[in-house]
């Protein structure tokens, strides 16, 4: 499988310009195409913005006004971005499409990602959380059907895919994950593989080895090296992965994601929730 169509949201923040560059760098090394997605959709402060206007009782005159500034804004913010596509495709010798449409992220994206094979978005943080519960993030993962690249809210990442550091646990999710990454596992200058308590899982699950992983990802081509953990308490295995990652100077980390969407309540906590919510490097996470 190779990546031919990815998709990049944009949005509003301040990083999108980033986030548009690391898709477009990501599609050069993988001589594919790159759809750039902006959703004209108020944010959260454009929304307060509009609250106090219209609860303040302020005029007809002032409401107008206050929308057409927030319009302007989005509008301005589309031009931006869409002046960077041109950039990069220029400077990269990608082919790009530039889509702006209206509409909820939460209904629009997910049908946009699906005829893509890998959409690349930003963490979002609690104060984005939907009546549902959950984040844009979080939805996005179980509802698109496709591998999602989370690129981290903070910070500037414009390059990822030299180094990848996998998460490994010998589960259906990992498996999705490592599967959904072997494009970008087989271009990579390295690869780590980073199997957490391997033993707990060979005694409860009878998971083979990890060494196993290792051997096929070179299979592929890749040049990979193994790292194992064991009695690593649940609290402490983003940290450590996150940890590890930095030691060795990785710029992406693949890890699955756990969970059902009937199940979310019970199921959508612990790793992978601890993982999205704390991201320091960008993540791509399968369901």
């Amino acid at each position: 499988m190779a990546l031919r169509d990815l998709l990049v949201y944009l949005d509003q923040s301040e990083h999108a310009i980033d986030r548009l560059r690391l898709a477009g760098t990501l599609a050069h090394r993988h001589k594919s195409r790159l759809t750039a997605l902006y959703v004209k959709e108020l944010t959260p402060a454009q929304q307060q913005e509009l609250s106090v206007a219209e609860l303040g009782q302020g005029s007809a005159q002032s409401i107008q006004l206050a929308n057409r500034l927030i319009e302007q804004s989005i509008g301005d913010t589309a031009q931006r971005l869409r002046s960077a596509l041109t950039i990069i495709e220029h400077d990269l010798g990608i082919e790009v499409e530039w889509r702006q449409v209206s509409g909820k992220s939460a209904n629009v994206v997910p049908q946009h990602a699906r005829f893509a094979d890998l959409c690349v978005l930003t963490q979002d943080t609690p104060h984005t959380m939907a009546s549902t519960g959950y984040t844009f993030s979080e939805q996005l993962l179980f509802v698109t059907g496709r591998p999602v690249l989370f690129v981290p809210a903070h910070g500037a990442f414009t390059h990822t895919g030299a180094h990848i550091l996998v998460a490994w646990n010998s589960s259906r999710a990992s498996t999705r994950a490592l599967n959904d990454a072997l494009p970008l596992l087989e271009l990579a200058d390295r690869v780590t593989v980073l199997a957490i308590n391997p033993s707990e899982f060979a005694e409860r699950y009878g998971a083979l080895p990890p060494e196993r992983i290792v051997e096929h990802l070179r299979h592929h081509g890749a040049t990979v090296e193994g790292l194992w953990f064991n009695n690593v308490p649940p609290a402490s295995i983003v940290d450590t992965v996150q940890s590890e990652a930095r030691r060795l100077g990785a710029d992406l980390i693949v890890a699955g994601a756990f969970g059902h969407p009937k199940l979310w309540e019970q199921l959508m906590g612990g790793v992978t929730r601890d993982l999205l919510a704390h991201m320091e490097l960008p993540v791509l996470m399968s369901f």
